[in-house]
């Protein structure tokens, strides 16, 4: 099984690849082997966004699935600027920031969404990295989710 056929087979869509709201880019080769990817926000099929805080707006199982999006919208630019998913040999970081209430408390728990996604896409040895899940005052826009993360590429 590769990446892409991981992918197929879990039946999920790809929302488009998310634009830069900033001075950014949206990823970036490094060494012909490294790819980091800026944080992504909750883009939807339709270009919108999922918006509000975790234990507030949405509850620890909506924002769980705001984070699988998140992961959604980082596939999408990994794969519309490389081409493939099968481009990338492994998830090497997962930086998850989490706009929660100041008494949520289960950030790692929202943050699986999006590992859980990456697990499925290269399996446990190769889609589990590193992973930092933390809680912020705000996030831009409101969204409940921010991800950024690196990956290792497969050597040509």
């Amino acid at each position: 099984m590769t990446p892409e056929s991981n992918f197929e087979a879990l039946g999920l869509n790809l929302p488009p690849a998310p634009k830069p709201l900033g001075v950014y880019k949206p990823y970036l080769i490094v060494d012909n082997r490294w790819v980091y990817v800026s944080g992504h926000g909750t883009v939807q099929e339709d270009g919108s966004l999922i918006i509000g805080r975790i234990g507030q707006d949405l509850d620890v199982e909506e924002g769980k699935l705001a984070a699988r999006q998140v992961g959604l919208a980082i596939l999408s630019t990994l794969k519309t600027n490389l081409g493939s998913l099968n481009r990338i040999k492994r998830v090497i970081k997962v930086l998850g920031m989490v706009n929660g209430t100041t008494d949520f408390e289960r950030h790692p728990y929202v943050i699986n969404g999006c590992s859980e996604l990456f697990a499925k896409v290269w399996g446990e040895e190769n889609g589990i990295g590193v992973r930092s899940a933390v809680g912020m005052g705000t996030l831009p826009d409101n969204i409940p989710v921010e991800i950024e993360a690196m990956f290792e590429l497969e050597e040509n």
